[in-house]
């Protein structure tokens, strides 16, 4: 074997196994449009590679710039950004949220009945800015389909309906009842939402501009958004819906897009659209420790606080969770200050190493970073939801057995 075929202690003819497995399995009997897979080792792009379309409608292929829908990718950036603050001073994680949302100081948990007549009793204690930014919050997603509350969250269009923003948001939700006291379960929910208002009251800024001053500019994302410029429209994917059948259906044309105008929702929790290379400088400043090419986002010792595992008694995620949905499998995993982290590999069936963290969006997108390997993969795609197919798990197989060093 030849150096060539080595970079940064990958394999790339075994890496290649990562675009013959997606071509083989889900592009070409029709399960996935298209994809964009990238994978980095010690600060080097190993692979990258663009395969199907990105616009099946307009066969317009997948490029290396094509804008994506990252949804819940958006989550990380979000709690980078609260934690900035942290960093300086402005509030500290044991704090309770009512100190910042004053609205909030009386919310209740939820005991008994429909919206609008909630019988309710009060919580053990006050819900704190670390149980938001480990879904710990007692707050839950209209898509659950699970409660009585998040049976209100969508008849009250919580998850991004049209007309909301975050104030309106913020507000709605000082008037609801929590799923459980803060504290004693994990949710997936609209916590990251909340993070980002935060971000506002703490700062002064609006998300949107807080992004990019304090992220986008200095780590040089000029491709990420929550609307996509009007000259940008030609590189953003049509997004797809699986049916039954493994077959998928048009969700969301790129040419009338909800992410193509204004809209007026700064959602920290799904609303960002990225490129690939974006992202990927995002991601690789978390892996170089919070810093790239000499523009640092967050400190070090931070981000060692963030990717520790933040569930009570180091538990993972099955023995703490009340719902069944989240962008990570649950065995093995615990939960950070806004990503998974692999607690146990053995358990979650999974090769990796401990201490892995990552996080994934609605439409299938999905980011790891393993410390321990210097390691991290980026895959995009649009396909709702993202547990149409065990993709994700299929990569880390193929990524990691393409290590040899």
């Amino acid at each position: 074997m030849t150096d060539a075929s080595i970079i940064a202690g990958l394999d790339i003819a075994r890496l290649s196994r990562v675009g013959e497995h997606l071509q083989r399995a889900y592009i070409s009997p029709g399960r996935l449009p298209g994809a964009l897979t990238l994978v980095a080792r010690k600060g080097r792009i190993a692979y990258l590679n663009a395969q199907g379309m990105m616009d099946v409608e307009r066969s317009k292929p997948v490029q290396r710039d094509t804008l994506f829908r990252i949804y819940s990718m958006t989550k990380p950036i979000t709690s980078i950004a609260l934690m900035q603050l942290y960093e300086q001073g402005r509030f500290l994680l044991d704090d309770p949220v009512h100190k910042y949302i004053p609205a909030w100081q009386h919310l209740q948990v939820y005991k008994a009945g429909v919206h609008p007549q909630f019988l309710t009793t009060a919580p053990s204690r006050p819900m704190t800015i670390r149980d938001l930014l480990t879904h710990q919050s007692g707050l839950t997603y209209g898509f659950m389909n699970r409660t009585n509350i998040d049976a209100a969250y969508r008849n009250l269009k919580l998850d991004g309906g049209s007309g909301l923003t975050l104030d309106r948001l913020i507000d709605e939700l000082s008037r609801l009842p929590l799923e459980f006291s803060p504290g004693s379960a994990w949710n997936y929910s609209v916590s990251t939402d909340v993070c980002g208002y935060l971000v506002q009251v703490l700062s002064g800024m609006t998300l949107e501009h807080y992004f990019d001053e304090h992220i986008f500019k200095p780590l040089g994302m000029t491709d990420t958004f929550f609307v996509v410029p009007q000259d940008k429209i030609p590189r953003l994917a049509a997004c797809y819906q699986y049916q039954p059948g493994e077959t998928f259906s048009l969700q969301d044309d790129p040419e009338n897009s909800h992410f193509t105008h204004a809209h007026g929702y700064l959602s920290g929790g799904g609303g960002l659209v990225s490129s690939i290379d974006d992202y990927y400088r995002f991601a690789q400043a978390l892996a170089d420790g919070g810093a790239r090419d000499g523009a640092r986002i967050i400190g070090r010792k931070t981000l060692e606080f963030m990717r520790m595992n933040h569930l009570p008694d180091n538990k993972d995620l099955p023995s703490v969770s009340v719902g069944s949905f989240s962008e990570t499998p649950y065995e093995g995993s615990g939960f950070g200050l806004g990503f998974s982290v692999k607690t146990d590999v053995a358990k979650s069936q999974t090769i990796g190493s401990v201490g892995e963290y990552g996080w994934g969006g609605m439409a299938s997108t999905n980011f790891f970073i393993d410390p321990k390997e210097e390691l991290l993969m980026i895959f995009m795609t649009q396909l709702i939801p993202s547990s149409s197919y065990q993709i994700r798990q299929e990569l880390r197989a193929i990524v990691n057995g393409a290590l040899v060093d």
